[in-house]
């Protein structure tokens, strides 16, 4: 770990372990928020708050362009390709891994998730609901869960207290969509189960009621341990679904006036903190878990840029698939107002949080994570935190400094053309410098050769590794 922030820290006066409040916004763009694009259509007033009270990181990145990896790479510090494990199967973090949830506890927190799980349960999908749903949260170090087993656009539709379903989804509820919208936007679910009473409208407002109660529920237990809360919300994921009050809020339509109600969601959890006096001693982290789906029509027709300069979307191994935006507040640590240009990656909380307090790691945990603690501190002394990173569950993406390599040509994710046959003569892939071309527009692959060979070696031990975790499991490689 760096020794600048533990330094910093040791000659702090402040609590060794402050309170952590993780909001995670379910596809999200890095152009939404007004404090990271002020050409946004969309008013921000509490995110813009919450950056203004502390650091905006510019160069901030979810391990993967979608949601499932990406939190699996948050939760365990551990890049997604070291993961073989598919969505459909059963719990994807295995017994015995250390996350940031059983660190913290391990460590004197009580530990506190709302909101979308997506990681899987023993058993996969098939749910037995006269037993405990073992291989979730619980099982993961959280003390408390309440909130869905995947995003609110899949079936089946209920919530869970604890391991168990609040009302097992005896009903049946029709697909839904939106006209005007592609078929992965708008107001869309899938046809499925659903239980008993739920409303896929009213589930932001009880998160959102629910976080909230965790942070009340604390501050009056007089336990005298620090918080770890884990708020991972649905929103603006698709249903887009904004309450009456927030409809034509925002310029950017019914996805517009969703992150609208989302900026609600953070303002309430943060003045939960400011009336439980919780605010000077709690770290405050707000980010997605990857770019949105806003298609360049979206961009056309309502004039807003949900992924700001940024090309692509969720999905993609262009920079809107995965560069994210990324606040963190903790008044009198981090300076107000402040930015860092440093590149960092979900996969570094882990490690961030265990030099913020001086507790070492167990052995093997968080082998992807590296703390930006300096930086959050203000002592990182301009030198990059990290050397490269590796983005994409298949290891399709390397960055070095400005340099961004990506092993295959077109989107990879929902932009089209998804892929481009090589032909003879052509670039194999795509190299950019993102320090004068942030929206990937000139390939540079035939231009600077001696730079992909290097990229592409430095790749190597990182698809050699995700290639043995697939052969282990037996599962067919995926293409990079």
């Amino acid at each position: 770990m760096c020794g600048a922030g533990a330094a910093a820290l040791a000659g702090a006066a402040r609590p060794k372990r402050p309170n952590i409040v993780f909001i995670l916004a379910d596809d999200m763009g890095y152009g939404d928020a007004a404090c990271f694009n002020p050409e946004s259509r969309i008013p921000t007033p509490s995110i813009d708050r919450l950056a203004a009270g502390g650091m905006r990181f510019t160069d901030a990145h979810s391990p993967a362009a979608w949601c499932v990896p990406s939190r699996w790479g948050l939760l365990t510090g551990r890049y997604p390709l070291r993961n073989a494990r598919r969505v459909e199967a059963e719990r994807l973090i295995e017994p015995g891994c250390t996350t940031i949830a059983s660190y913290l506890k391990q460590n004197g927190y009580a530990t506190a998730m709302v909101g979308k799980w997506h990681l899987g349960f023993d058993g996969g999908t098939k749910y037995d609901f006269s037993r405990p749903l073992a291989g979730g949260p619980l099982d993961c170090g959280f003390d408390s869960f309440f909130g869905l087993p995947a995003s609110l656009d899949i079936p089946p539709y209920f919530y869970i207290r604890g391991r168990r379903a609040v009302a097992a989804p005896t009903g049946r509820v029709a697909a839904n969509h939106t006209e005007g919208w592609s078929r992965i936007q708008g107001a869309m679910w899938r046809e499925g189960g659903i239980a008993p009473g739920f409303r896929h409208a009213e589930v932001l407002p009880r998160l959102e009621e629910e976080a909230v109660g965790v942070i009340d529920r604390h501050a009056a237990s007089g336990t005298g341990k620090p918080l770890f809360l884990y708020a991972a919300l649905t929103a603006p994921h698709t249903p887009w679904l904004p309450l009456p009050e927030y409809r034509n809020q925002s310029r950017a339509g019914l996805y517009g006036d969703f992150v609208v109600q989302v900026d609600r969601a953070v303002g309430r959890i943060m003045a939960a903190l400011e009336r439980n006096g919780m605010t000077e001693d709690t770290l405050v982290i707000f980010t997605s878990d990857n770019g949105p789906v806003w298609y360049d029509s979206d961009v056309q027709r309502l004039g807003h840029r949900s992924t700001g300069p940024l090309r692509g979307m969720k999905g993609d191994s262009w920079e809107g698939g995965h560069r994210v935006p990324f606040i963190s507040r903790w008044p009198g640590m981090i300076r107000s107002g402040s930015v860092s240009r440093q590149t960092i990656c979900f996969t570094d909380v882990m490690a961030t949080l265990a030099e913020m307090l001086r507790e070492p790691l167990p052995a093997g945990a968080g082998e992807d994570s590296v703390s930006f603690l300096p930086a959050l501190v203000g002592r990182d002394g301009g030198r990059p935190i990290r050397d490269h990173l590796v983005l994409k569950e298949g290891a399709a993406v390397i960055r070095q400094g400005d340099w961004k390599l990506i092993t295959h040509l077109g989107s990879g994710g929902f932009s089209r053309p998804a892929r481009i046959e090589p032909v003879a003569g052509g670039p194999r892939g795509q190299l950019y410098n993102l320090a004068d071309d942030i929206g990937e527009t000139r390939n540079l692959w035939l231009k600077y050769p001696e730079i992909v060979a290097r990229m592409t070696e430095l790749l190597r031990p990182y698809r050699e590794a995700r290639e043995a975790v697939l052969r282990s499991a037996k599962t067919p490689p995926a293409q990079p």
